[in-house]
């Protein structure tokens, strides 16, 4: 198998136990498009918005200025794509910027406090 070539997860999982035709499935690369991509910067803002674990740790942190980062560059590309989106992309483009805003807006704030009934030391 070409390492360089994206394949699908289920590729492993093809070792020769099924049909040929099962096999041959399970090979096919992984057909990117734009809203996994747009999915993927949305994913990291959470991570560093400490929405989701990092991975590798399991550890919620929240780092603002990746987030910032992270949250400008969805930006960038609802500008830049403006007028080439199809309504799905568009819609969820503007849905996924408005809450990462909102939720970078909340950690932001100086007194912002723990959601997780956490308390400050």
């Amino acid at each position: 198998m070409d390492p360089s070539s994206p394949v699908s997860p289920a590729a492993d999982a093809g070792s020769g136990d099924g049909p040929p035709e099962q096999a041959a499935a399970a090979r096919q690369p992984v057909q990117a498009n734009f809203l996994q991509f747009l999915s993927g910067l949305a994913i990291q803002a959470l991570m560093h918005l400490g929405q989701v674990a990092r991975p590798g740790t399991d550890r919620r942190e929240v780092d603002l200025p990746n987030a910032r980062y992270s949250i400008d560059l969805l930006g960038v590309m609802e500008e830049k794509t403006k007028g080439n989106l199809t309504p799905d992309e568009a819609k969820y483009l503007a849905a996924v910027l408005r809450d990462l805003r909102l939720e970078y807006i909340q950690k932001a704030s100086p007194d912002a406090a723990p959601r997780d009934g956490a308390a400050s030391n």
